[in-house]
């Protein structure tokens, strides 16, 4: 049984996954992430000073967060399939 979840099966349900990325005001980015099974996350990042915002920084944050959220949901998935004794993933 395979209880680890891997970082390449990680990037393959981020790989798999569709992106919508808006700029509100002048200082924020907003990233909505549809995964392949049609779960959606969104993540935001934003600044104080609308001279310091950088579209491709709040972008990249975004979508590290949404990762991080990935790994935490499938940890969860899969702690709850090993409790109920019904294997791992093959991630």
């Amino acid at each position: 049984m395979n209880n680890t979840i891997t970082k390449e099966y990680v990037q393959a349900i981020m790989a798999k996954s569709t992106f919508q990325i808006e700029m509100y005001g002048n200082k924020t980015t907003v990233v909505v992430a549809t995964l392949p099974n049609g779960f959606i996350i969104v993540e935001s990042s934003s600044c104080v000073d609308p001279q310091n915002y950088n579209h491709d920084l709040g972008e990249k944050l975004c979508k590290e967060r949404i990762k991080d959220k990935i790994w935490a949901f499938e940890g969860y998935l899969l702690q709850t399939r090993i409790a109920l004794g019904q294997g791992g993933k093959d991630g």
